[in-house]
């Protein structure tokens, strides 16, 4: 029998690292609530101009 391996599945056997397996103290890091306001006012901006022009 083969013996069982330690790793965590298909994606630690391949070499392939999760989004929430590198955690860096260092990165820039933005909130989801700014992304939806920012895409947001994005959006309708882009909708008065399509309106005005």
């Amino acid at each position: 029998m083969a013996a069982k391996s330690s790793g965590r599945g298909l994606s630690s056997s391949a070499g392939l690292v999760t989004y929430y397996d590198a955690d860096d103290r260092k990165a820039f890091h933005i909130k989801p609530t700014v992304v939806l306001v920012v895409a947001g006012v994005v959006g309708v901006i882009v909708y008065l101009l399509n309106l005005f022009i």
